[in-house]
Formats: C-alpha cells, sequence, structure tokens
C-alpha cells in the first residue's frame, strides 16, 4: 500500500487516503473460536458485529458495533458510553485496533463471499445443514436395510 519508507510521506498518504482503501485500516483480529471456525485471522469490522474491546479502560466490555467511521478510524459499541460535563451521555469512540470481533455478521452475502475468498471455512447454513442430516440417515437406513435383506 504503502510504497515509500519515509515516515513523512506515510502519514501524508494515510491521512490523504481515498475511504475505500481506508475500509483495510479498520481491520480487527477475530476470536480464538471464530479463527478456528472459519479459518481466518481477522475481519475489517461491520455495523452489526459483536466486539470485546481488548485494551484500554473499558476493557472486557462487549457490545454489538453502532458505527464505524472511516474517516477518522474510530469504532462506537453499543453499551459503551460516557457522560459529558452537562451531563449527556454519549457514545465512547474506540479505535479498531483494540478490539476482538467475537461474533461475526453474516447477513451480508457478499461478507460470506470475503471469507471463502480468504481461504475461510463457511459454515453451511442451518438448511443446508437439516438437509445433509436427513440425506445421510437415509443412506443409513437403506444400508441397514440392505444387510438384513442381503
Amino acid at each position: 500500500m504503502i510504497s515509500s519508507s519515509i515516515p513523512k510521506k506515510q502519514r501524508k498518504y494515510l491521512f490523504n487516503m481515498p475511504l475505500h482503501l481506508r475500509h483495510k485500516l479498520v481491520t480487527v483480529k477475530l476470536s480464538k473460536e471464530l479463527r478456528n471456525k472459519f479459518g481466518i485471522r481477522n475481519l475489517p469490522v461491520k455495523v452489526g458485529d459483536k466486539v470485546r474491546v481488548v485494551k484500554g479502560t473499558h476493557k472486557g466490555k462487549t457490545g454489538k458495533v453502532t458505527e464505524v467511521d472511516l474517516k477518522r478510524l474510530f469504532v462506537k459499541i453499543e453499551g459503551i458510553k460516557r457522560k459529558k460535563a452537562d451531563g449527556t451521555e454519549i457514545p465512547v469512540k474506540i479505535r479498531p485496533w483494540n478490539l476482538e470481533i467475537i461474533d461475526l455478521d453474516l447477513k451480508d452475502e457478499e461478507r460470506k463471499k470475503i471469507v471463502q475468498r480468504r481461504g475461510g471455512k463457511m459454515q453451511e447454513t442451518q438448511s443446508e445443514f437439516a438437509k445433509a442430516q436427513e440425506s445421510s440417515e437415509e443412506k443409513s437406513t437403506e444400508e441397514k436395510e440392505v444387510k438384513t435383506n442381503g
């Protein structure tokens, strides 16, 4: 992405980066369970993902992502708020590298394609899983019938 090794140019490129490339900067690591389940290490965070704060004053808190700010590289999480001086509560902005995804929002077909493209194993949907179980049960009953008849 960044071709120069000069810090000044790296900062300039980072600050002037277009939003479609900034999406890569909000990449968050997956929890160990999700890593084993999908076979990938990290994914860009998206609204609807359930995350856990790994570092900072809110360490250990979990919640759903309500907003991802690509321009300023912040993520806002449902349930993590702070009080302003006048008493109103506002959501706390947390950097994505201080988070860990504990539950993926896979409603989006594009996201499923991203997981598959990156070499991840997509778990079968419940309907596909039920069909596979039914077909395996039918095969096992057929094999039993053949054995008893033969």
